[in-house]
């Protein structure tokens, strides 16, 4: 006894009725099918068959055995329930609910007739008589005409509060979906804000040493204003993105490095390794360019004869997997502040803290000592964005 109206929205089923056995949690593990709701509907009909059979017994049928009594109910309730499951899932086709009271009224009627039907039919079908004799006495008709409006109520009063048990699962993961969604907005908004306050120190650091070098340099100013520029290009993009891949955060990456290698000259290396194939997966934007800055800052710049920094990316099960390996300075006490220093890079504990809002606990962020000297930066992103992530332009 579960149906389905049309989507208000293209692709999404909505269930405006449960079946009457779903208001018990065992039975809403299962999700509605054909099959599934007429096995709930012969279990619901015999129920209903066992407890009449138990109070005509208790209330004047000592005559009739208890087994063939339960028989013979269990045959009419069945079929009632089965004529009830069909006519109510014709009701859900033809007949509006925009107005409840004709359609509730419309519920009664079809529940009532059914048990009009399925009385003298179903013992009909039992003794091997005709069941136009249960019409032909008015005291009988009556009774049979109470019973069944009785039915027809109680009946309705149930689906109703089916219906009011799934509105408030409805409206519960709505408001849940909401809490979710403003707090993924929320950790975007925290990330553009940082960006704006790191993005300027860079930018004046940057064009500070390109105006330091015009006169005595000028090809050494020219080429790291060209990649200044790349590095502008690349990062607005990035911001801009609803999605990044992963081939353009290592874009990103790769633009800021360069600027910094013009600058720290023999003091700064660095490569990407990436596995075949892996380039244009997608992921949310600017998670790497906070692991390449702290490197930068607390291993890289601290150290006299500066290192290396290696950008990874590769499979590890149903992960992506991205490390960033510097030679610098190692694991500090400073490591993870969370306030980085002009010109430094997002806070570590601000990237777990945006971990946590995108992907939940299938994120994490892991720091471990190099063996070559250094620290590595290790990432690890569920293989599929969440299709939530939230766009601030």
């Amino acid at each position: 006894m579960i149906t389905t109206t049309p989507p208000a929205v293209p692709g999404a089923t909505i269930r405006t009725r449960s079946h009457p056995l779903e208001l018990i949690p065992l039975f809403r593990h299962w999700p509605p099918s054909l099959a599934r709701n007429l096995l709930y509907t012969a279990i619901w009909s015999s129920v209903v068959g066992l407890v009449l059979t138990v109070l005509q017994k208790l209330f004047g049928r000592a005559d009739v055995s208890f087994a063939r009594l339960l028989l013979t109910t269990l045959i009419v309730s069945n079929l009632i329930g089965l004529q009830i499951h069909g006519a109510l899932s014709l009701l859900e086709r033809t007949v509006s609910r925009a107005n409840i009271w004709r359609f509730r009224s419309a519920q009664v009627l079809a529940i009532a007739a059914a048990s009009v039907i399925g009385i003298p039919f179903g013992n009909a079908l039992v003794a091997g008589r005709n069941p136009l004799r249960f019409f032909q006495y008015g005291p009988t008709l009556s009774v049979l005409l109470v019973f069944a409006l009785i039915t027809a109520v109680c009946m309705v009063m149930v689906l109703i509060a089916g219906e009011r048990r799934l509105r408030r699962a409805a409206e519960t993961a709505r408001q849940q979906e909401q809490i979710a969604a403003a707090g993924r907005l929320l950790a975007e908004a925290r990330l553009r804000a940082l960006q704006a306050q790191i993005e300027p120190h860079f930018l004046y650091n940057t064009l500070a040493n390109v105006l330091s070098l015009i006169d005595s340099q000028p090809a050494k100013a020219r080429r790291m204003l060209e990649r200044f520029i790349d590095y502008l290009r690349a990062s607005l993009s990035a911001s801009r993105a609803e999605h990044a891949t992963l081939g353009a955060e290592l874009d990103l990456a790769g633009a800021y490095l360069d600027v910094l290698g013009v600058r720290l000259e023999e003091r700064l290396h660095w490569r990407v390794e990436l596995a075949p194939g892996l380039g244009t997966l997608p992921m949310p934007p600017m998670l790497l360019q906070p692991l390449v800055e702290n490197a930068i800052m607390h291993g890289i710049e601290p150290k006299l004869d500066g290192g290396e920094i290696v950008i990874g990316a590769r499979r590890d099960g149903d992960l992506l997997c991205i490390e960033v390996r510097d030679t610098g300075m190692g694991l500090r006490t400073d490591v993870e502040s969370t306030s980085a220093r002009p010109g430094g890079g997002v806070g570590l504990s601000n990237l777990r803290e945006r971990l946590r809002q995108l992907h939940g606990s299938g994120a994490r962020l892991e720091l471990i000592e190099n063996p070559a000297g250094g620290v590595i930066a290790r990432l690890l992103l569920p293989l599929s964005v969440p299709s939530s992530t939230i766009h601030t332009p």
